[in-house]
Order: C-alpha cells, then structure tokens, then sequence
C-alpha cells in the first residue's frame, strides 16, 4: 500500500504568521514507518521526497509515484535507503541487496521498480537526478566517520556520511547520520543555513518518553518543533536546523540543492540568534 502527501514551499514571511498546529502540518512529519505500508512526502524543497517502508511479512514495491510524474519513480530520480530496523532485502535494477541495520543503499536513476522484503524498517529519500550513478550498498563500515564536539559541550558525536562524494557517488543528494555519546544532546549548535539547499531529518534511537526539541526558523526568529521517535522534519533552506534532546538520540540528515558540498554551510553567530 502507498500513501503520499505534498508539502508545498512556506516562505520565512508566511512561516512567522504560523501557530504550533500549523508549523507541524508543514514541517513535521510523523508515522511514516507503518507496518505493510509505504508512507511517503512530496516536497516542494528541491523536490525531495521522504518516507518509510515497513514490509513486514510481505513486500512492498515502489514504482509509479503520481506526484513525480513519470511511469517510474527512478525514470528522473535517485533514492537513498537507510535501515534503521533488523537487516531486510531490497531488490532493485536485477539486483539483490541485504541491508543491515544502519547501513545505506543507494539506487541510481534508471533501475525501474524498488522490492522492500523481510523485517527492516526502511527510511526512503529521493531527488530528481540528471544523470545515472551506479547503485551502491554502503555498510556502517564503509562510511566516513568525523568525530566533533565535547563532553563539557554536551555535543560529543560522530557524524557517518555515506553518500558524500568521498565515499559513494551520486546525482544530488547527500545523506548520512549522526549519533550522540552519552550524556551529548545537541546537534548543529553554533548554528547554520545553507540557502543554496534544503534538509530532512529523521529522529530516531529515542526512548518512548524521550523528546527532541528540533529549532528553525530565520536565525533572527527562531522556533521549534517537539519531536518523537522516528519523527521527521522538513527544513526550508532559510531555516536554521539544530537541537537538543532530553538524552541522546541519532539523527538521519539529508540534503539536495545546487552542490554536494557538504561543509558548504552559512554559519550563524552565537549572538545573532533570537
């Protein structure tokens, strides 16, 4: 079964005019991870789509998505598959890849219909793509690790990028996650725009009773928005994005745009943030 939402563009003008309820209709995404189900949000941003897809004990196959406009999904575009669930099986362009838990596996433009199988809880983004890279199955091993912050910060963590052009190829979209150690729960604090791209963060890893306070809005003009396990959020390209969580938590980050960059960041002063 698919479902899909559209989520048109909000600009920072029409953002500022937004109460909590409406802030959440645009922005945050929940549910999406729903047994036999593929849950699925159109953006406006860049045209990134983000979902999830459960298969449980049967499969689910991704192929024509209406709001992409093309008979297959992957005819113009690229998708990026994290697994944040028990290993599972995707197959996709006559291949067929076992995708641990927290590996990633990208599918180049070109490879037709997409099989999720087995128990994996599998976090699915795409970007429109004008050129075909080859498909790839990228394990937490593979991944490069940058190690940043302090405990005496409460930002100690490891980011693990997988498509970053250092480590797997790809038409546009950069993703990786990050986790936090012990006792660390902010996330991208100094913070940063970077108007040239959007972002997606998936939360995950939290406990039932753990929270995550997700800010963004014009740096001048900040909000938040309180997020669960395996909530999402859609983050303009004006909108800073960082948070801090009442314990650690890991996050999925995601970005299409203009470059594939990803230190190409717009940082924001401490004593500019209001």
């Amino acid at each position: 079964m698919l479902t899909v939402e559209t989520r048109y563009a909000i600009d920072p003008d029409t953002a500022k005019t937004l109460d909590t309820t409406g802030l959440r209709k645009h922005f945050h995404a929940a549910g999406l991870f729903q047994d036999g189900k593929i849950n699925l949000i159109y953006t406006h941003y860049d045209r990134l789509i983000l979902g999830g897809a459960v298969p449980g004990t049967g499969e689910l196959v991704l192929d024509e998505v209406k709001e992409a406009g093309t008979p297959s999904l992957l005819d113009r575009r690229e998708l990026g598959i994290l697994n944040i669930g028990e290993a599972g099986t995707v197959k996709a362009g006559g291949e067929t890849y076992q995708v641990g838990k927290g590996d990633v596996l990208y599918i180049g433009m070109g490879s037709g219909p997409v099989t999720f199988s087995g128990p994996g809880r599998f976090y699915i983004l795409s970007a429109p793509a004008h050129r075909a890279c080859p498909s790839r199955l990228i394990t937490v091993k593979d991944a490069r690790r940058v190690e940043l912050g302090s405990a005496e910060t409460s930002n100690e963590r490891v980011i693990l990028q997988f498509l970053h052009p250092e480590v797997a190829e790809s038409c546009q979209l950069l993703m990786g996650y990050t986790q936090f150690a012990p006792g660390s729960v902010w996330n991208t604090m100094p913070a940063h725009v970077h108007d040239r791209r959007m972002e997606a963060y998936l939360y995950f890893e939290l406990g039932p009773d753990q929270r995550v306070f997700h800010f963004m809005g014009k740096p001048d003009e900040t909000r938040h928005l309180v997020m669960a396990n395996e909530d999402a959020v859609v983050s303009p390209p004006w909108s800073i994005h960082c948070g801090a969580g009442t314990g650690a938590y890991t996050f999925c980050w995601a970005m299409a745009g203009d470059n594939v960059d990803f230190t190409d960041m717009d940082m924001v002063a401490m004593g500019d943030l209001r």
